[in-house]
Order: C-alpha cells, then sequence, then structure tokens
C-alpha cells in the first residue's frame, strides 16, 4: 500500500510541476500573458471546473462517471437566476434553489446507479439531456443574467471576486477553492463516506460482503457531485454577466479531465481531490495560455486530448506496477 501511494502521490508532484512549468513557459514567451488581467481570467474560469471536478471526484473513485454536472450547471443558474430576476425571489432564496436542485440531480442519479444499477454512462447522459431541456424552459430561450455587482443583491458576486476602491480586483474565490478542498480531502482520506467511497471503487462486492451499506455510500457518491454542480452554478453566475441557455456541453469533460489528470484512476479506486484542483490548472492554463502563442481552439482541443492520453496511460502503468507489487 505504501509504495502505492508513493506512486500517487509523485503523480501529483509531477502535475503540480507541469502548472508550474506551463506558466513559466506561457509568461516568457508572451508578455500579455504576464498581465493581471490574465491570471483574473484564469482563475475566474477555474472556479466553476474546480468545483465540478471535486465533486465529480467521488463518482469517478466508485468506478462510475457524472455527464451531468456541464449542462447541470446551466440549469441550476438559470433556475435561481430566473426567480430572482423574474420572479422577484431574493438572491439567498434563489442561491438556495440552485443548490438544492443540484442535490436532487445529483440524488437521482445516485439512485438510478446504485439502486436500480443502470450504467452511470447511460444514466447521467440522459440527465445531462434532461438538464439541459430544463434550462432553456427556466429561462424561455433567453439568457438570464443574476443581480449585478453594486446592485441590490448583487453582493453574492463578491464571494469570489472583492473589487478595491482603486479598482483592483481581488481573486478571493482562490482562497476558498484552497479551503473547499482541505474539506473535501479530509472528507476522501479520514471519514466513513470517503473510506466507503475508495472501497467501493476497489472492489464493490467485497466492501458489501463487509457488511458496509455500498448503496447509500454509493448515492452520496452522486449527491456530492451534484451538490458540487450546484456550487459551481453559483461561482459561474458571480463571475460571468450572463447564463445561456443551450450551454454546459463540455465543461463536464473538463472537470473529469483534470480529475484524471489530477491522479483519479480511469477505472476508479484511487484518487485525491486535491489532485484534482491541480489537474484542472493544466487545463485551464492550456485553454488560457495556447491562443497567446497563436494556437487556436482546434489546438487545445488535439492538445488536451494528448494530456489526457497522457494521464490515462500513467494510471494504466501505475495499475500494473500495484499488481506485481
Amino acid at each position: 500500500m505504501k509504495k502505492k501511494s508513493s506512486i500517487f502521490a509523485s503523480q501529483k508532484v509531477i502535475v503540480l510541476l507541469v502548472v508550474i512549468v506551463l506558466f513559466a513557459f506561457f509568461s516568457l514567451v508572451s508578455p500579455n500573458f504576464r498581465q493581471y488581467s490574465t491570471v483574473m481570467s484564469i482563475l475566474d474560469y477555474s472556479y466553476y471546473i474546480v468545483l465540478m471536478s471535486i465533486g465529480v471526484t467521488f463518482p469517478l473513485i466508485t468506478g462510475g462517471v457524472d455527464l451531468s454536472i456541464g449542462t447541470g450547471l446551466i440549469c441550476y443558474s438559470l433556475a435561481g437566476g430566473y426567480l430572482i430576476t423574474q420572479k422577484g425571489w431574493s438572491v439567498a432564496a434563489g442561491l438556495i434553489v440552485t443548490l438544492l436542485l443540484g442535490i436532487i440531480i445529483g440524488t437521482i442519479n445516485g439512485v438510478l446507479v446504485s439502486v436500480m444499477e443502470l450504467p452511470p454512462f447511460l444514466t447521467t447522459l440522459c440527465t445531462c439531456m434532461i438538464t439541459r431541456g430544463l434550462g432553456s424552459i427556466f429561462s424561455k430561450g433567453f439568457g438570464i443574467s443574476w443581480p449585478a455587482a453594486g446592485s441590490d443583491g448583487g453582493w453574492f458576486r463578491n464571494i469570489f471576486k472583492i473589487t478595491t476602491a482603486s479598482g483592483t480586483k481581488i481573486p478571493i474565490g482562490f482562497l476558498w477553492m484552497i479551503l473547499i478542498v482541505i474539506v473535501m480531502a479530509f472528507v476522501l482520506n479520514h471519514t466513513k463516506l470517503g473510506r466507503y467511497t475508495i472501497a467501493i471503487g476497489s472492489n464493490k462486492e467485497a466492501t458489501r460482503l463487509s457488511g458496509v451499506n455500498v448503496k447509500f455510500y454509493h448515492v452520496m457518491a452522486y449527491v456530492i457531485s451534484g451538490f458540487f454542480a450546484a456550487l459551481a452554478a453559483v461561482a459561474y453566475s458571480a463571475v460571468f454577466a450572463t447564463v445561456q441557455p443551450g450551454t454546459g456541453a463540455g465543461f463536464e469533460l473538463e472537470a473529469i479531465g483534470g480529475a484524471i489528470i489530477g491522479g483519479v484512476s480511469a477505472t476508479g479506486g484511487s484518487g485525491s481531490v486535491e489532485g484534482s484542483l491541480i489537474g484542472v490548472f493544466v487545463i485551464c492554463l492550456l485553454k488560457t495560455g495556447l491562443p497567446y502563442i497563436g494556437l487556436q481552439a482546434n489546438w487545445q482541443q488535439i492538445i488536451t486530448g494528448l494530456v489526457l492520453i497522457g494521464a490515462v496511460m500513467v494510471d494504466i502503468i501505475k495499475k500494473k506496477k500495484a499488481e506485481v507489487h
């Protein structure tokens, strides 16, 4: 077990070094990349991806997946924004509804996967389509803007970014991300919920035979994923002016990709929340930095895909070494 942990820990260190090297490379090649506004842009983009990645880490470790988090994020944000701007609800009430919707969809996914024993890929693909449609229904096909900063109800935007009197923007959202990662890393490594999540991914049947309520903990993995998709919806609503229906498809791939790059096994049984955080920043840096060296969207997708292939290959090699030992 110690050897496996060592290999796993070293992967996180390597990915962290990749983040540092990418940031240094883009900064050296392009002076514009070194601007404070670029750093702010990277952080704004990272918040909702990081939150989704933290949540989806749990289903991935069980050997499953949650494809509904991307369109779910947009759906929850549109629903909350609709209640606030169209129905006159308070921002606090809209935020609560946003979080509740994520928990509900996560619970539905968990019950279908664990209790009904439907394939995770197919189940969450279906709820992905459902949430995409629901989002358009809530918004009636139009974009929805949550209250702007400085207006009545715009206080929630200060959760992630504060603007000083001089106009400087301070990304306090990054501190929240670090705090959330610390809390969820503790949950994964030092609570029954986390240990049983890992056990389910390692050997579900053996975990059941040992007396663990596998179905409950399996469902909870998807509830966590849904809840964090809803938190991501709050972050998205806070840093972007308008939420557009029909979007969100592809967000889940970036969140899942970040988790896998950060060391979450593609077949379940191992992973870490802090690794998912680091992995997301690899994707964020590639997406933000590549245009500064003249590589546009198509090349961004190709390079990100190659990085993911490399991460999966590392996972396979890691598992083979663990089997040998």
